[in-house]
């Protein structure tokens, strides 16, 4: 390679060495964005539009080569420190290369996981799993062949560390008179790293936005690399919020919310609401269970052929289903803090349940008074620090990981069905009314089932037919499957309870998981990825509720003043949630954020409006149909009004993320 740049012999050693590593290097990160481009490169974009986001890209690549090679180079200006001066240095120099190339490989091979499940490259979001890091390996180990995987990764740094290795020896053997020591030549290979740190051939410095002029999140992604992505975005881990934006939108919240006008002379957001005459003066106990990945288009009620939840489906035929219910983003921590909050999670690459700035909230559930409340997990309350948002709930009492009589099943504790078990157990001893969290594991990786469930029918699916019906893998179709299997056990179980009468069950789902749902919605659901979202909401209760079967747009952040206003007893309703069976209520909506993508966004009964915090990009989408059947005049119409809202919700949440303190 050092031969094929035909470098004059009068170059100093060191100097031909970092040439070489610098040519190395490059043809590593672009053999990395090539497979980038090569594996999800997105229908209908052509290579050719991609080719300004390789130059852009190398540009990007040249600044983290250069802070790789400028240890070199600058410690090389004084010949002791040189990697041609000793033996020890060249190993030393050699330890150095073999961490960096690692870091390099780790990244990249992280970015390729990310990319294929986010499609986005790998940010400081992924901090949010290094904090619980016993627990994400854990997960990891039992999912995937983390050896294998590791192997691979050792194995790639060793061949690169000898080629290293057989570069220098290249450059000694080449090299056999003895150069004149030039300090001109280490002063030029600095100015030229430092120019590539700084933005080389440009007189300007590189920013991380600039990948974002392209106004494409797929062009601006192969642009960027995952070291710069990464290490930017660690900004974006501090919670931050604009007193001046919430202000000049709270109008607009205000008639979204329907406050009264004295709320709105005090610029507030606090309603204290009084019971109505559908209160139901029984106290009735709550259990609100948070399945995992819930997703609505992989079950019966969405008509999925697969037939997965027909048990649950005939629950929600005998209690209030919302059919189009949406959590906030994606992530089970950040759903199940917008359901216990009533606030959308939008602080970027942290989750706030991870930061103290925003982990204390008001919550609803204070309300429920003389009412014990339980909180249920198989595995620990620690993961995601589950623990610091449940103590926003006064007198809860925690049951997890080591409470329990049944095994472990896997790293996310015991199974679904012995969690719903031994949760009866401890709701059936009840005297007083109780508010009970029962939150799910098992549909998520590693998919675990146990052998005691004997009576579970494993279906057997061809492959192409779970793919064609929103499934990646039969594992994945037998563990929602199994979720239905759980529902069943408990709900059978509970109506041998003599809480069962007086208790309303409600289903939702901390989020769903994207994939093609294109045979069950239109084609937006699957291309602007509200199958990520669109998750069911269930309140049920045959004693106590009338059947309904809803239709609007909704969201998991009103679930609390939902069940608040079911109960004979005032509540204090502070943030963005609002009480879907009040009939005076208006402008269904759900707000989306997709935080890597940068897309902000609204759902309503017709639309989907996206805009994004990083690039030019207003979009307006049907979301029952194919066709936008507006005219010119009337789409702009819409759009202003809802691109108004989408900034007024967010600028709103990210306020009361710091301020709505208990």
């Amino acid at each position: 390679m050092i031969k094929k740049l035909n470098i004059p012999k009068t170059v100093p050693v060191t100097i031909q060495w970092i040439m070489g590593l610098w040519v190395i290097y490059f043809i590593i990160f672009t053999l990395f964005r090539i497979a980038t481009v090569s594996l999800f490169r997105p229908l209908n974009t052509p290579i050719t539009s991609i080719l300004p986001s390789f130059w852009l890209g190398f540009q990007y690549d040249a600044k983290w080569i250069a802070i790789i090679l400028l240890p070199i180079a600058l410690l090389s200006v004084h010949p002791k420190f040189s990697p041609f001066y000793s033996e020890k240095n060249k190993r030393w120099w050699s330890y150095y290369l073999a961490f960096t190339t690692l870091v390099v490989l780790f990244f990249f091979g992280a970015d390729f996981g990310n990319f294929s499940y986010n499609h986005t490259r790998i940010n400081a979001s992924a901090l949010n799993f290094a904090e619980d890091f016993l627990i994400s390996f854990k997960m990891l180990w039992e999912s995937y062949p983390i050896v294998w995987i590791l192997l691979a990764l050792v194995l790639a740094v060793i061949m690169l560390q000898t080629l290293f290795k057989r570069t220098h020896v290249y450059v000694v053997k080449k090299n056999t008179e003895d150069v004149v020591y030039k300090r001109r030549w280490h002063g030029l290979a600095i100015i030229f790293l430092v120019w590539s740190v700084f933005g080389i051939f440009s007189f300007t410095p590189l920013r991380w936005k600039d990948a974002f002029e392209f106004n494409n999140n797929f062009k601006s992604y192969v642009a960027l690399n995952p070291l710069q992505n990464f290490f930017t975005t660690l900004q974006f881990r501090i919670p931050s919020f604009d007193v001046a934006k919430a202000k000049r939108y709270y109008p607009v919240i205000a008639d979204f919310l329907q406050l009264d006008s004295l709320t709105r002379v005090t610029n507030s957001y606090e309603r204290i609401i009084e019971p109505g005459s559908r209160s139901l003066e029984s106290r009735p106990n709550i259990v609100l269970v948070i399945g995992e990945s819930f997703s609505m288009y992989k079950s019966s009620m969405a008509g999925n052929p697969l037939n997965t939840t027909p048990y649950f489906k005939v629950l929600c035929e005998n209690g209030i289903f919302f059919e189009r219910c949406f959590s906030a983003t994606f992530g089970t921590v950040r759903g199940v803090f917008a359901i216990l909050t009533g606030i959308p999670d939008v602080q970027l690459s942290k989750f706030s349940s991870r930061n103290p700035e925003a982990l204390k909230q008001h919550v609803i559930i204070n309300n429920f008074q003389e009412y014990n409340k339980f909180y249920f997990l198989g595995g620990s309350s620690e993961f995601n620090n589950f623990e610091g948002l449940l103590k926003n709930i006064n007198g809860i009492r925690i049951y997890q990981d080591g409470s329990y009589k049944s095994p472990q099943l896997n790293v996310w504790g015991i199974s679904d069905k012995n969690l719903f078990l031994e949760a009866n157990e401890v709701l059936k001893e009840q005297q007083k009314p109780f508010f009970a969290i029962i939150q799910t594991a098992d549909n998520h990786r590693p998919f675990s089932i146990p052998e005691e469930d004997a009576d579970f029918e494993k279906r057997i699916v061809h492959p192409d037919t779970l793919m064609k019906y929103g499934f990646e893998s039969l594992q994945e179709f037998q563990a929602f499957c199994y979720s239905d299997y759980c529902f069943k056990k408990f709900i059978e179980k509970a109506k041998t309870e003599t809480y069962f009468d007086n208790t309303i069950f409600i289903f939702t789902g901390d989020h769903g998981v994207g994939g093609n749902a294109a045979e069950i919605y239109p084609p937006v659901w699957t291309v602007n990825q509200l199958t990520v979202e669109h998750i069911p909401l269930l309140f049920y209760a045959p004693s106590l509720l009338s059947p309904q079967k809803r239709s609007e747009v909704v969201s998991q952040i009103d679930i609390l003043p939902t069940v608040a206003g079911m109960i004979h007893q005032p509540y204090r309703n502070t943030t963005l949630g609002r009480d879907l069976l009040n009939p005076k209520k208006k402008n269904n909506a759900a707000f989306i954020i997709h935080h890597d993508e940068g897309n902000i966004g609204v759902m309503t009964d017709n639309y989907y409006f996206i805009k994004n915090l990083r690039i030019t990009k207003e979009e307006l989408v049907p979301v029952t149909s194919n066709q936008l059947n507006l005219s010119p005049v009337q789409k702009d119409s819409v759009k202003r009004s809802l691109s108004t809202l989408t900034s007024a919700i967010y600028e709103t949440a990210k306020w009361m993320l710091a301020n709505n303190k208990k």
